[in-house]
């Protein structure tokens, strides 16, 4: 494995199927940026509001992917964004010189977030190399063409077809924190690619669950991994789905080598903005 600073550059092998393995190389292009914004408990209705209302006039430089807010699980009252810059650092760095000339977002940041958020907190991770092998995960890529039109026409438009889009629709969120090492990380990888095909085939899982994207840190929190699943049909179906995972064999392996390798574990469950492109 070679490193360079902290991304990492290694060989991962990784697998589509419980039997057949591929060679990929990850890259730090593109970069996700997760912010989670801790905002006054009295505020929190009003400063989704006027986020809203700016996400929709300053859409070309804010390539958002998702905005939530726990229900449980983690510290309540936090907007959870995350940024897609499919040309990495380059791109973040071009496209938030141009919002800060954007007369509507230096308002919306100078009388709604400074008097009303208590912390902001912004890390960038990369998206694991598996997500591209399954045509059933998604990634954040897809999760809309930020470039093309706002998310909430893009969400309209596929409503029709999208049966997890709905109200009880949640996000399940959940983070490993692992041992420092340059090795750590791409272990998790290696025994997560294992036994992921399991998971997602067991029989009895919700047919709304599914995995939207696996994320590694890169900036910020080093060594943090963070899963993010959707179920369409809410917590029962999050709980359907786990028990049906409690029978895959490969998964429950991949799990018990996993938790050696992890310092810590958080699952939380999140409610979608009506405004987030994945919802």
């Amino acid at each position: 494995m070679c490193v360079v600073g902290h991304h990492y550059c290694a060989l991962f092998s990784s697998s589509s199927t419980a039997s057949s393995s591929s060679t990929i190389i990850a890259t730090t292009t593109p970069i996700v940026e997760l912010q989670e914004i801790h905002v006054k408990p009295s505020q929190m209705k009003t400063y989704m509001e006027m986020t809203e209302r700016a996400v929709q006039v300053c859409f070309p430089f804010l390539p958002l992917r998702l905005v939530s807010t726990p229900d449980t699980g983690d510290d309540l009252f936090v907007a959870t964004q995350a940024l897609y810059y499919q040309n990495g650092h380059a791109e973040r760095n071009d496209l938030r010189a141009e919002l800060q000339k954007e007369k509507a977002w230096t308002a919306y940041m100078d009388n709604w977030v400074l008097p009303n958020v208590t912390r902001m907190q912004s890390s960038i991770f990369v998206e694991a190399p598996l997500v591209a092998q399954y045509d059933t995960v998604p990634g954040l890529a897809s999760a809309a063409d930020a470039n093309a039109e706002p998310a909430w026409t893009y969400n309209d438009k596929q409503n029709n077809n999208n049966t997890n889009n709905n109200s009880n629709c949640i996000l399940e969120l959940r983070r490993y924190k692992l041992q420092l090492g340059y090795d750590t990380v791409p272990k998790f990888l290696e025994f997560y690619g294992n036994g992921l095909p399991s998971k997602l085939d067991a029989p009895g899982t919700d047919p709304t669950t599914s995995l939207v994207t696996l994320l590694y840190s890169d900036v910020g929190r080093l060594n943090e991994v963070i899963e993010v699943w959707q179920h369409g049909n809410g917590t029962s179906a999050m709980e359907r789905s786990r028990m049906a995972a409690r029978g895959a064999q490969e998964w429950r392996s991949a799990i018990a080598s996993i938790a050696g390798l992890a310092i810590e574990f958080r699952s939380s469950i999140h409610k979608p903005a009506s405004f987030s492109p994945l919802r």
